[in-house]
């Protein structure tokens, strides 16, 4: 990840991104995930800036990580007038995260091979 001001995706970033779009993941979903492990915690707008997703991009994303508890979120405190921003960290480290896609996709292999089984039984 490039530092800066605000951290930013780089070549093995983007690389891991594509990744789990390749085990069906939505771009944004990798994209926070992402981002998240690399900078630790995020709010919204870091994360839109920094990975170039717009704001209802990271909402949705941000509601898909909470179905699978994989996101934590904390209120910060405010700077100055209006609503304080939430922070998002995973809650699930990025290994576990890794092991739950393999299991599923070897579930998913598991069903096709058995597919396969039945089809050639029938034929």
């Amino acid at each position: 990840m490039k530092e800066g001001t605000l951290k930013a995706l780089d070549e093995d970033d983007v690389e891991f991104v594509e990744i789990l779009q390749s085990l069906g993941m939505q771009r944004a979903v990798a994209v926070v995930i992402t981002y998240i492990s690399k900078a630790g915690e995020a709010t919204s707008k870091e994360i839109e800036e920094a990975a170039q997703l717009s704001q209802s991009e990271v909402s949705i994303a941000v509601q898909d990580l909470r179905v699978e508890e994989w996101i934590d979120e904390r209120t910060a405190q405010p700077r100055g007038k209006g609503r304080p921003p939430v922070v998002y960290s995973l809650r699930t480290p990025v290994g576990e995260i890794i092991k739950q896609l393999e299991e599923e996709k070897l579930r998913e292999y598991a069903d096709v091979m058995e597919d396969i089984r039945r089809l050639k039984g029938l034929a």
